[in-house]
């Protein structure tokens, strides 16, 4: 029989359908699941959605790396927002943020190199490092869910290209001090290798955390890559919508990757894209404000089930990552028995490489108050059962 190559063969199955077939065979399931949020896009994208029809160029190939206007939209809001000049950098417009982490990894590796991955790490990211035939290398937080900075250093070998970061993080939802991101992208400068920032919840930050772009370090633009998304702040999952800042360096590469690739983001939702940027992240801020008040029962909750599981504590995204390390069978039981039996799905931590200890990730960000509350409630009745 012909089969798929052996290098697919080592990348996970994708978690998100696994657990959404369980749902759609379990009705009436809240789910705690997949990372997106319960709101829509601003109303200044339906406007702006107008020119779009009466451009005659829009329905033509656009250029790889992005349209201009909205290129310059984000060069504006990368200086403003995240102090980030664009002084030996490009901005690249990827069709979300996940295409713009795997076509990276396929402009700056060669098969066999290595990345390094803190755990626990974001599955799709794990996933294409393997796609791009390189070999992930993780290195374990600490007790808190933060970098060891010794412990990353100590894994940096001759073949490693890059060291990711994600803060605010996901799974965990920890941002990063930015005296660690800067640590890291001094190893990085210091050891001639990339520093690969993913931000794509820069926006979600709860009790007085800041995040810190390490683009905005001086002198980082050789060895700095950062990767925005728009589909957590503007409720722009669907639309399909990220962008990337290189150094200039590596442009010519990435875009004979995204040529082949997608050949260019779609144009439509480019000019989505602007509308949102013009709303500006001022949208959201009324909807964290709701998120927080569910990742405070979310956090109360947890702390009903002292003994049983162990909130990870965390102050970014819309995550609650917890620890049952009394639950004896693994963590994809877990899951199934708690939609099988108390209607509300999670994602096992063995999906973002925790083997270690029986874990999961539950997501607030999907649903609106009672729905989320509603869903936590279930959460600690089926731990309280099953633990």
């Amino acid at each position: 029989m012909i089969s798929a190559s052996k290098r697919m063969a080592s990348v996970q199955q994708p978690i998100i359908p696994v657990i959404g077939d369980l749902i759609l065979a379990n009705p009436g399931t809240i789910s705690l699941g997949q990372g997106i949020v319960h709101y829509p896009p601003p109303t200044e994208v339906e406007s702006i959605l107008r020119d779009f029809w009466s451009d005659p160029t829009a329905h033509q190939y656009g250029p790889v790396e992005g349209l201009e206007p909205l290129r310059s939209a984000l060069a504006k809001k990368l200086e403003q927002e995240n102090a980030i000049g664009l002084e030996g950098r490009e901005v690249v417009v990827t069709a979300g943020s996940n295409m713009g982490f795997l076509n990276v990894l396929l402009a700056i590796s060669d098969p066999g190199d290595e990345i390094i991955l803190p755990e626990p790490f974001y599955f799709n990211q794990e996933m294409a490092v393997r796609i791009a035939d390189c070999i992930p290398v993780t290195v374990p937080t600490d007790d808190a869910g933060h970098l060891q900075i010794d412990a990353i250093e100590s894994a940096i070998t001759k073949r490693t290209r890059a060291i990711v970061t994600v803060s605010p993080n996901n799974p965990t939802g920890i941002v990063y001090p930015e005296a660690d991101l800067r640590a890291v992208n001094e190893a990085c400068r210091a050891r001639g290798i990339y520093h690969i920032s993913d931000e794509a919840y820069e926006y979600f930050l709860y009790d007085d955390a800041e995040h810190f772009s390490p683009g905005a370090i001086e002198h980082s633009a050789p060895h700095t890559i950062c990767l925005y998304s728009l589909s957590k702040a503007y409720g722009f999952a669907s639309w399909r919508i990220g962008y990337a800042v290189i150094p200039e360096a590596l442009f010519g590469a990435l875009r004979k990757v995204q040529d082949t690739n997608v050949i260019c983001a779609t144009a439509i939702s480019q000019y989505a894209a602007l509308g949102a940027l013009q709303a500006g992240p001022g949208y959201c801020r009324p909807y964290l404000a709701d998120m927080a008040i569910v990742r405070r029962q979310g956090i109360e909750a947890m702390k009903s089930l002292e003994g049983r599981a162990s909130l990870l504590p965390s102050t970014g995204a819309f995550y609650l990552f917890v620890r049952v390390p009394g639950y004896e069978g693994n963590d994809l039981d877990l899951a199934r028995n708690l939609i099988e039996h108390f209607g509300v799905a999670v994602i096992p931590g063995s999906a973002f490489g925790v083997n270690d200890v029986c874990a999961f990730r539950a997501s607030f960000g999907a649903l609106q108050s009672d729905s989320a509350i509603e869903g936590l409630d279930r959460l600690v009745t089926g731990l309280k059962n099953l633990v």
